[in-house]
């Protein structure tokens, strides 16, 4: 089992926003334009603060828990990443095509770990389009099949295929070709 906590950098940046707004609306007492700073600030902290109060993830051996949700690896049938580390943003299609998107609000290196602990432990998804399997780089355990062979390419026209049939079945006969002393059947 590991345990992902969302990284304190988003609630020490959402204070920050916060500061900064009670800054801006001191100055729109006296400058209105300062509340338009004063609003991108408010939301800025407020996407911040929620950020930062994500329930923990934790990954087992048989299912995914995000804060209370228990969701089974074996009823995940998708595992779309947006690109994004940091947040880290994954969309998980469900069994009955039901979608939660999971945010992990953490630091680059463990959100790469647990986008990688994601990807390894569901394997019965599709993971970013691809099956399983493939996106590993693992083979399929059964026998493999060659692809049929494709004919052979013609490399002499049909009465030169017959002269040489004709000149390997002499020499097969004959055990040699000598041009100076023909066969007798000649």
């Amino acid at each position: 089992m590991r345990r992902y906590v969302p990284s304190r950098h988003f609630l020490h940046a959402g204070l920050a926003a916060l500061a900064g707004a009670a800054l801006s609306a001191a100055f729109g007492v006296t400058f209105p334009l300062a509340w338009v700073s004063a609003a991108l600030f408010a939301g800025s902290a407020a996407a911040l603060g929620w950020l930062a109060l994500r329930p923990p993830i934790e990954t087992h051996e048989t299912h995914l828990a995000v804060g209370r949700r228990l969701i089974p690896w074996s009823d995940i049938r998708r595992l779309d990443s947006t690109g994004w580390l940091s947040p880290l943003v994954v969309r998980i299609t469900l069994f009955d095509d039901r979608s939660i998107v999971v945010i992990y609000p953490g630091d680059p290196d463990s959100a790469g770990r647990l986008l990688r602990e994601m990807r390894r432990l569901a394997r019965h998804a599709l993971i970013d389009g691809v099956p399983y399997r493939r996106f590993w780089g693992e083979t399929a355990a059964g026998p493999q099949r060659k692809p049929p062979a494709s004919p052979p390419k013609r490399v002499l026209r049909p009465e030169d295929e017959q002269e040489v049939l004709r000149l390997y079945q002499k020499l097969k006969a004959v055990g040699h070709l000598d041009s100076k002393n023909p066969p007798d059947d000649e």
